[in-house]
């Protein structure tokens, strides 16, 4: 009969120095944590050597040399026997807790812990109501309890490293890593899986035998993958045989014959599933076919492509790279050849023919890995019609505008010299026409001080105050037209030009509240050609020719500008007071004309609407370092700023640290102007204008306008008569106003913004707005059930006068739009949402879009409609929100192509 020994908490001492006493490995613990020891230890001589010293025992000299011999408390080195390991013995010790009781089984060596018992080896974790560990074959055996109402209590639950597995019982072999385990749920990233009978062969490979396989974090998944038998690899992938879906419970009657789920973490390469799309203007297709490739761990290349029936195919080429504390990137190549079919009675062609392209680099350097010295670039570039072509995406198909930049800047000597140099492209796809500036070079020298002493004491001489610093560039542009490109052309419209300024300012001591500040500055700019225009008599009309070479044309201006600050309070009552600050500024300029011989006088032939007259213009209007303005001038500038905020009396503040809030009114209303003493006419300049305010902290309000105080005649030029001495204030040449505001109803949940848009830091700024595409493209995928309701609205209105080509006069080009965006729940598993883009002044819609989802836990169902486009489409989208079966969908597109 076995000789057993139930501990209780109170025993644990006596326990544990009797198991010392009989050679064991167990130290029995109940409600506090131990350590196991390693195994047993023993002597050559049989005696047993207690490793821990006595109390008051001598270890200074307690080192063993090489050869086995100690010095004892008397100085002298004396013999040590070989200390062996038994070969039962573990790697590390074994840390348990039961909340019960222990049982020691000491004959056969073998080990019970009782009530949320817990055993801990190496990484390894073993959590259940009753553990067993036999020491003789190193195995633990977990069984899982019951409470009072026969449910099942404390069940066995094992984690090793990051997975979890919770079963009936369990059986597992601490030093082969071998187990088998029943009724088994355990979970591998994204995926829960069920098994009946799982057997693990060692710490990387499994099997399962009648598996099911799910997503969905619930008890009872409502849908899952069942299927008889099951290989798994840790941190690789799962490999299935036979296996049929079934949901809620309920199989289907369709099934695959294998299936292959990865399972590894970080970067590897495979194949990218594709999505079948039925649409009439492309026929059939297969869209984001494609290959993910590793090609080293600072580089990755995606591939994806689109094939459609009517001919049509598509291909786009993705590759990212990064280096840490070096450089990061990405590069993007997008080649459409387009082919759709016309439903229009308009034409005779049976087919919408094209091929255009676009490519995207961003690349930036880590400013750690050449101190002084960047590179950046932000390149997109392509056909001018490609946008016009891309499928279901309303806000690339209306952007007209592409733009482009690569930048080199070196900066030495501590900052005070910078060298840019730069590569920019910008094309307009409404008008085909693209503009390349290569290269521009920028040099900058920052402000120096010729008469600061090398030793300052005690405070500055106004004179050491005076600083001077340089700025110049160049550059070489060519522009062309993508539909009529020839060599020839381009040369024809290359043009170079350079700038050079030299300001020169100094500061003076202030005089009471105000701040003097004088400065002059010297300007030069070098030209390659320049236009002459002339009247043909013969053919009543305006002809451009260009004059190359090398011209320069130089400005000088002196000035003298002083600025302050004037507040005031207002009371409006006993609780509220209004605040107004005035920042006024004033400048004396003087500036004398250097540039009269580069005007000519233009003859502007009559038309029908006005009669023959004589106008100036400059020969270096539309130069890529623009022209100097004409005549001389000798006035004055002015104007002032003001902020406005309302003070009121806060009635929670006890502690009188904050008795007044304050509420912004107007965060800023500007006028700016001057005067020119030496114009023969029209000695007033216009007033500019500018507004900003936020009401509510919701509402944005931006605005600016131009105000000319002069009359025009019937062309349209300016007349020396005051409007304002006619009653007006002026003529509104330009002027712009933007409202937006957002609005949105309390959050159900407490999660903040960044949590519910979280960025990713190693995404560059190209792949962030393409995802930003993706999410207006789609945004039903992409709805917030925990906020009922959002609105967004924008309205922008712009306007301004613009010469006409042949001088002829002035016409006044207005732009102006609504912009409307948000969603609202329906129901809590409901809702509904849309954008609309209404052009005012053409009084019609130009793209709107609506979508429908609907929250099914682990699926959702997403419908997205576009009834007013280009591209008018119809999807609906049923798919799982794991990402690992994001492929996994049933989606149905509906797409019309209306040039």
């Amino acid at each position: 009969m076995s000789k057993r020994c139930k501990v209780r908490v109170k025993y644990i001492t006596a326990l544990s120095v009797l198991l010392l006493l009989f050679f064991m490995t167990f130290d029995a613990s109940a409600q506090n944590k131990r350590k196991l020891p390693s195994g047993r230890v023993k002597n050559t001589t049989g005696i047993v050597s207690d490793t821990v010293p006595k109390p008051g025992a001598d270890t200074t000299h307690a080192l063993i040399d090489s050869a086995g011999y100690r010095r004892d408390s008397t100085g002298r080195m004396v013999k040590i026997d070989t200390i062996g390991m038994s070969k039962d013995s573990l790697d590390v010790p074994i840390d348990y807790t039961a909340e019960d009781s222990a049982i020691v089984i000491i004959p056969t060596r073998q080990f019970y812990l009782y009530g949320k018992a817990s055993v801990n080896y190496n990484k390894d974790k073993l959590e259940a109501n009753t553990i067993h560990y036999n020491q003789a074959d190193q195995t633990l055996s977990a069984y899982g309890g019951k409470d009072t109402s026969k449910n099942p209590l404390n069940l066995p639950t094992f984690t090793q490293g990051d997975t979890k597995a919770i079963m009936d019982s369990i059986h597992y072999n601490i030093k082969t890593g071998k187990g088998l385990t029943k009724n088994s749920y355990y979970q591998e990233g994204e995926m829960f899986v069920n098994a009946q009978i799982l057997k693990k062969m060692d710490k990387d490979v499994s099997y399962a035998y009648k598996a099911r396989f799910t997503t969905c974090n619930l008890d009872t998944p409502h849908f899952a993958f069942r299927t008889k038998r099951v290989k798994i690899i840790n941190d690789k992938f799962a490999v299935t045989g036979p296996a049929y879906p079934e949901f809620e419970g309920v199989p289907m009657p369709v099934a695959i014959p294998f299936g292959i789920f990865p399972l590894a973490r970080g970067r590897h390469s495979g194949l990218l599933p594709p999505q079948f799309t039925s649409n009439e203007s492309y026929g059939l297709g297969l869209e984001g076919l494609g290959y993910y490739k590793v090609l080293s761990d600072n580089w990755d290349l995606l591939t994806r492509a689109n094939i459609y029936t009517y001919g049509g195919w598509a291909l786009y080429l993705t590759s990212k790279y990064n280096k840490r504390y070096k450089y990061t990137g990405n590069l993007n190549l997008s080649i459409l050849k387009t082919k759709i079919l016309n439903t229009s009675t308009n034409t005779q062609q049976e087919f919408t023919q094209n091929t255009s392209f676009l490519i995207n680099w961003s690349h930036s350097s880590d400013t750690r890995a050449r101190p002084g010295t960047t590179f950046s670039a932000s390149v997109n570039a392509g056909s001018t019609k490609y946008n016009s072509y891309v499928p279901n995406n309303t806000i690339t198909n209306f952007t007209n505008q592409l733009s482009s930049s690569i930048t080199y800047s070196k900066t030495w000597s501590e900052g005070k010299y910078n060298l840019t140099a730069s590569a920019n492209h910008s094309q307009n796809n409404n008008l085909g026409l693209v503009s390349v500036t290569l290269p521009t070079l920028a040099f900058t020298a920052t402000t120096f001080y010729p008469f600061q002493k090398k030793e300052s004491v005690g405070s500055a001489k106004w004179y050491e105050k005076l600083g001077i610093s340089y700025s110049g560039s160049f550059l070489n542009q060519v522009a062309f037209y993508d539909s009529a490109f020839s060599f020839r052309k381009l040369i024809d419209t290359a043009q170079w030009g350079a700038n050079h300024s030299i300001p020169i300012s100094i500061t003076l001591p202030a005089v009471g509240p105000l701040l003097f500040t004088p400065s002059i500055s010297y300007n030069e700019k070098w030209y390659g050609n320049y236009l002459q225009r002339r009247y043909d008599d013969v053919k009543d009309t305006v002809y451009a020719d260009i004059v190359r070479g090398f011209y320069t044309a130089r400005e000088v201006s002196f000035g003298l500008s002083t600025n302050t600050r004037i507040f005031g309070t207002f009371s409006l009552g006993k609780d509220t007071k209004l605040r107004h600050e005035i920042k006024p500024t004033f400048s004396i300029n003087y500036k004398p004309d250097l540039v009269s011989k580069y005007y000519d006088t233009l003859r502007v032939p009559a038309t029908n609407k006005h009669a023959a007259y004589n106008t100036t213009y400059s020969k270096f209007d539309g130069s890529v370092v623009g022209g100097f303005s004409q005549g001389r001038f000798g006035g004055f500038n002015f104007g002032f700023d003001n902020l406005f905020e309302m003070k009121k009396r806060n009635k929670q503040d006890s502690t009188g640290d904050n008795p007044y809030k304050k509420i912004k009114l107007i965060d800023g209303l500007s006028f700016n102007t001057g005067y020119n003493f030496f114009a023969d006419t029209l000695k007033w300049s216009a007033v500019s204008m500018a507004f900003r305010s936020t009401l509510f902290e919701k509402i944005n309000i931006t605005g600016s306008a131009s105000l000319d105080p002069y009359a025009v005649d019937s062309f349209g030029n300016r007349v020396n008569k005051l409007l304002w001495k006619q009653g007006s204030l002026g003529r509104f040449t330009g002027g712009s106003l933007s409202v937006s505001s957002s609005f949105q109803s309390k959050k159900t949940d407490n999660r903040s913004d960044a949590q519910r848009t979280p960025t990713d830091n190693t995404m560059t700024p190209d792949e962030q707005q393409r995802q930003l595409e993706y999410v207006r493209a789609n945004p039903a995928e992409f709805t917030d059930f925990n906020i009922p309701w959002t609105l967004q609205t924008s309205l922008s209105l712009n306007f301004s006068r613009i010469r006409r080509a042949d001088y002829s006069g002035y016409y006044t080009q207005i732009n102006s739009s609504l912009n409307l965006n948000g969603d609202f729940s329906l129901t809590p598993k409901w809702k509904l949402g849309g954008t609309i883009y209404y052009d005012i002044k053409n009084t019609q819609i130009q793209t709107m879009t609506m979508f429908v989802s609907r929250e099914m836990h682990c699926w959702q169902m997403s419908i997205n409609i576009t009834p007013v486009g280009i591209y008018k489409s119809f999807n609906i989208t049923l798919n799982p929100k794991s990402g690992i079966l994001r492929d996994l969908k049933v989606n149905r597109t509906r797409s019309y192509y209306t040039p």
